[in-house]
């Protein structure tokens, strides 16, 4: 993981080479990137790697038994609970696939933008023999569209860009070539509205989705 911050926009950048699988290491990144934003930025923009956003949490890691699985998911609970009331403008472009707690990201993101083409985004706990927490279901239902819940978290489909959009889980699609520079311009935007009204009113709308979420970061 890399970041950088530029014209008041932290840019925090996802890459292990591979899937970039969300594990204790990325999180022990992640977590005072966030920290360092709250101070120095105005916006954050969450990037991936090319072809994969993240394919969601680290199994290997899950596989270690019940105690470290149960501390992992509670960190992946307190990343989103974190995103998800995070005060400044928080942006996602997704490079590519966004499975499970990538996914998730989006989904407690302010504004996503994906890429044109075949990459998938999806919720494949059902598929895996996984439950959603109570926190993982208020997120879905605060951001999917009604028409796709069922589809998305209980029948865990595939969705390819166009329909993310429709479902919830994107707002804009654009050539992979442009994305960077859409994102970022889009979180150079976002970084201009008033600061302490943006997360005013932003805890305002999510207020009681973020009490909820609170109350249930433990896995």
């Amino acid at each position: 993981m890399k970041t950088e911050l530029k014209n008041d926009v932290m840019i925090i950048t996802l890459d292990d080479g591979k899937a970039n699988v969300v594990g204790h290491a990325l999180l022990n990144e992640l977590f005072p990137a966030l920290d360092r934003a709250e101070t120095e930025a105005k916006a954050i923009l969450i990037v991936g790697r090319a072809g994969i956003f993240s394919a969601g949490f680290d199994l290997k890691e899950l596989k270690k038994g019940p105690t470290e699985s149960r501390a992992l998911v509670s960190r992946g609970h307190e990343l989103l609970y974190r995103l998800y009331g995070f005060p400044l403008p928080v942006v996602s472009a997704c490079t590519g696939h966004g499975i499970g707690l990538g996914a998730f990201i989006l989904l407690a993101s302010d504004m996503r933008i994906g890429v044109t083409g075949d990459s998938k985004i999806s919720l494949p706990e059902t598929a895996i023999s996984m439950q959603l927490s109570p926190l993982l279901i208020e997120v879905v239902t605060s951001r999917i569209s009604k028409r796709h819940i069922i589809r998305a978290a209980v029948q865990s489909e595939n969705y390819l860009p166009a329909l993310a959009v429709d479902a919830g889980f994107l707002d804009e699609v654009v050539d992979a070539a442009d994305l960077l520079s859409k994102a970022f311009e889009t979180a150079e935007k976002l970084s201009l509205l008033p600061g302490e009204f943006y997360a005013k009113n932003k805890h305002g709308v999510r207020k009681a989705s973020l009490e909820f979420m609170k109350n249930n970061l433990s896995a």
